[in-house]
């Protein structure tokens, strides 16, 4: 459900807290797998999610979908500073709105820690959009087909394996055992490396009630003869799954059950992962996904019974998933500039003296439309204010600057992504945080991928006591900033 990448990092729950995988061997207490500390489901207004994703900008897409699944999934942020996905239907997606909202409300009463657990969602008018937890660390198939500084390594791709089962198991035992084209791309990863089930898959893509979108040669037999998923043809997909996770690639079942006949594990296994297993346990995992595989439903093993399969083979459980990932945690140390470690020591001084500096040169291309009669009537009141405010703002009068900010964003004439960060310091300067943190979100949503917003953000967070957040925020400021660095030299 996303990369992190730009300013939407993730707000998703540890699934670490009870350490990587003992808490597999809880799974027959269903209630000891219930997610307690994420809002209840609820419904968002269009304005909310096009003011959480800065007004649905590209800058903001994590992906897109063709034709059979018309859809964009943009990531976000809520004023409460939860982090989220939202994916966004097209106008011909959904046509009964009160069946979307029966969908997305049953969806939404699922609360696990192995799901991108659904948050909301939004009906309204022609729009139809789902809100979820959003994962900063990537898919499934990002980290198996397309890795850049290592291949997942044996340890990790198994605990994949048992994570998803035990999603599966859960959303089987809460009566939601249909998940739509279940594939590399529906697993994504949380800030800890853990893998976590799209909630998206468990609604239907669109109107037409298409369940599979991949390649005919991955799709469930008996789907092909009826048009109709069933829990046996999930199970039947995770079947494709575990090839995948054996392979490295994307191989259809059919090549993969002749080389399984043949007992050619060589051939079927990924070279990158030589010397990490033993045959027996290759041969283990081989024989579960040729069970998922067989060609009569009624012959596949059910969830419960996948998840006593992988159980036995787990490796290194105490690691964690972070570490087997090789994905930076958000307490390791970054790399930051001038602004950003002003920012981390909460350097007001230091601070001042960047923005001072900068001047409003990270104004350009801000685009404002003004009506001849805002250009006679209004704008040399709002010029005076901010002049007025950039007087104060130089001589460390903040209260000053504060009240002349306000009259120019007040004025509405002309935005700014400056006029917000310097009000936000001025905030810092007197004491309040909350504003602070609101001005330095509203000067991210006026400009998307402006590193500045995400360390003041930090800032404010920092004297909130929110530290987590703070270090998130530090984090994808680091990241817009080396981004824009590299896209300037």
């Amino acid at each position: 459900m996303g990369c992190f990448c730009s300013k939407f990092p993730s707000c998703c729950s540890s699934s670490e807290r009870s350490g990587p995988v003992r808490e597999a061997n809880k799974t027959e207490n269903e209630e000891k797998s219930e997610v307690t500390d994420i809002p209840a489901f609820r419904e968002f207004s269009v304005d909310q999610l096009r003011n959480a994703t800065s007004g649905f900008a590209v800058e903001n897409i994590v992906s897109e979908h063709g034709e059979k699944a018309p859809n964009v999934v943009y990531k976000g942020k809520m004023e409460n500073q939860r982090h989220i996905a939202v994916k966004r239907f097209n106008r011909s997606a959904w046509p009964d709105a009160r069946q979307f909202m029966e969908e997305a409300k049953a969806v939404g009463q699922l609360r696990n820690y192995r799901l991108a657990n659904l948050l909301g969602c939004c009906c309204e008018g022609d729009e139809r959009l789902l809100v979820a937890e959003f994962m900063p660390n990537e898919t499934l198939a990002k980290h198996l087909f397309h890795w850049e500084t290592q291949p997942m390594k044996w340890a990790m791709r198994l605990r994949v394996a048992l994570y998803l089962a035990q999603a599966l198991e859960y959303c089987t035992g809460k009566g939601r055992a249909l998940y739509h084209d279940l594939n590399a791309y529906r697993v994504v990863f949380d800030y800890d490396g853990n893998p976590r089930l799209s909630c998206f898959g468990l609604m239907k893509n669109s109107r037409d009630g298409k369940s599979y979108s991949t390649n005919l040669a991955f799709t469930p037999p008996e789907y092909l003869r009826t048009g109709r998923v069933t829990p046996e043809s999930v199970i039947y997909s995770f079947g494709t799954l575990l090839l995948d996770l054996l392979s490295g690639k994307h191989i259809p079942p059919s090549h993969a059950l002749d080389l399984m006949k043949d007992r050619n594990l060589q051939m079927l296994t990924d070279s990158c992962l030589e010397g990490q297993f033993t045959n027996d346990d290759g041969t283990e995992l081989v024989r579960l996904a040729s069970r998922c595989l067989m060609y009569e439903p009624r012959e596949r093993p059910n969830p419960k019974s996948v998840v006593s399969a992988l159980i036995p083979l787990q490796k290194e459980t105490e690691v964690l998933s972070h570490v087997l990932m090789g994905i930076p945690h958000g307490g390791e140390i970054l790399s930051l500039s001038a602004l950003g470690e002003a920012c981390q020591r909460m350097d007001m001084t230091a601070i001042h003296e960047i923005l001072e500096k900068l001047g409003y040169k990270d104004d350009e291309g801000v685009t404002t439309e003004l009506s001849f009669q805002m250009w006679t009537n209004q704008m040399q009141d709002t010029l005076n204010s901010k002049k007025k405010g950039d007087v104060a703002f130089r001589n460390k009068d903040f209260s000053v600057a504060i009240d002349c900010y306000t009259q120019f964003i007040d004025g509405g004439t002309m935005v700014s992504p400056t006029i917000f960060a310097r009000r936000s310091l001025s905030y810092l300067m007197n004491d309040m945080p909350q504003e602070a943190l609101n001005d330095a979100v509203q000067a991210q949503i006026t400009s998307p991928v402006w590193h500045i917003a995400s360390y003041l953000q930090a800032s404010a967070l920092f004297a909130l006591g929110k530290e987590n957040e703070a270090q998130i925020a530090l984090k994808e400021g680091s990241i817009l900033e080396e981004k824009r660095n590299t896209a300037t030299s």
